[in-house]
Order: C-alpha cells, then structure tokens, then sequence
C-alpha cells in the first residue's frame, strides 16, 4: 500500500490527473456552495418574522456553522462521489504510464454509469453512517472510540467505491462481485489508508484522487502477482 501511495503521489503533477483534481474540488465546493446558499435564504425567511432586520445576521451565523459541520462530516461522501464522476480518466491515466497492456484491454467507463457509481457511492455514505449514528453518539457518551468506529466504516465503503472504479474497466458485473468476494480483506486497507488521508489537513483535498490512482495500482498489482 505504501508503495502505491507513493507512486500515487509522485503522479499528481500528471496533466490528466491535475485536471480531474481542479475539476472535482470546483464541483465539490460549489455544491458546497449552492448548498449554503439555499441555506441561508431559507434561515433569513424562518428568520425575518422573529428577528426583523437582524435576521440577516444570525441567518449568516447560523448558515457558516452549518457549512463548516457540513464541510467536516460530509466533503468526504460528496468529493468521492464527484470524483467518482472523472475516475476513469485517473485510472486511464495510471494504467497509461504503469500498465500499459492493461489499458489496451479496458473498456472505457461510460459518463452514465460513471455518474451513477458516483451517486451511489455518495448515497451508500450518507444512508449508512445515518443508520450508525445511534451507534457513534452511543460510543461518544460513553468515550469509547467513535472515531475509529466511523474511520473503520468509512474504510470499508472506500474499499468497494474506489475498486468498482477501476474494476469496471476490466470486469463485467458477475466478474466485480467474485472479485470483490475474493479481496475484501486487501480491499479494506485500501480503504482505511484512503479515509485515513481524509482527516489529514491539505491531504483530504488530494484523498479522492490519490484513493482512485492507489485502487489502480493496487487493483493491477494484484492481478500481477
């Protein structure tokens, strides 16, 4: 894993990869965007019959605290998602300089599924760290392990987003799911060094992209093996 972390990284300056980087980070902060937007008007008319003309400041208040919590919990599900959107490009890109028989026998991942692979991996984070919240406000009380609990959760999602991306350039779907069966294990370390890249400042910009370029080594270095 290191050593794909590392060629990973040595890779960024790439100019297919640089591009899907600034596309998704401007895709990203502008839903982010958007989304506060709509916040704070929807704040300031809750607001303007309670508060008058101060409503427009503590809707302000009220809407940076909100993106902030939001940037926090969710960039990781939403940057995955729109990176997911772009992968194929990384992973052509990754198999151009480090497989190259590889690329001559994938198949390009059409903009459709793409973009439902990416929707999807957004609504699986969503949908089940909701489902565990009881569970990390319970490890929260009683001061055992909430972050690993969600680290470790959110690892186990990477592990099957980040290799869907470049499993479907070479499998078919029966294919994927044999394949996911037979390296869940490897897989999820995976995605526990890609989430572990979300929480380190500066590195949880590039933790999208890196995860994508470290699931095509990691996927390739398998088959070689």
């Amino acid at each position: 894993m290191f050593r794909a972390f590392f060629l990973s990284l040595s890779q960024l300056g790439d100019p297919a990869i640089r591009r899907v980087l600034v596309r998704s980070l401007a895709v990203t902060f502008a839903l982010f965007a958007i989304a506060g937007i709509g916040l704070w008007w929807g704040v300031r008319a809750a607001l303007a019959d309670w508060l008058g003309t101060q409503a427009g400041g503590w809707s302000t208040a009220l809407t940076l605290v909100a993106e902030i919590l939001a940037l926090w919990l969710a960039f990781r599900a939403v940057a995955v998602a729109v990176v997911g959107i772009f992968a194929d490009d990384i992973v052509a890109a990754v198999e151009a300089r480090h497989y190259p028989q590889a690329l001559e026998s994938a198949r390009p991942v059409a903009l459709p599924r793409s973009m439902a692979m990416g929707l999807g991996s957004g609504l699986r984070v969503v949908g089940i760290n909701l489902l565990l919240l009881p569970v990390y406000i319970v490890l929260l009380a009683t001061g055992v392990g909430t972050a690993a609990a969600f680290l470790l959760v959110n690892a186990w999602l990477l592990s099957r987003d980040l290799g869907d991306m470049v499993a479907a350039r070479h499998m078919d779907g029966a294919a994927m799911r044999r394949w996911r069966k037979a390296t869940g294990p490897a897989r999820f370390l995976l995605g526990l060094a890609a989430a572990a890249l979300f929480v380190v400042p500066g590195l949880n910009l590039l933790a999208p992209v890196l995860g994508a370029s470290m699931a095509t080594h990691f996927f390739h270095m398998r088959r070689q093996a």
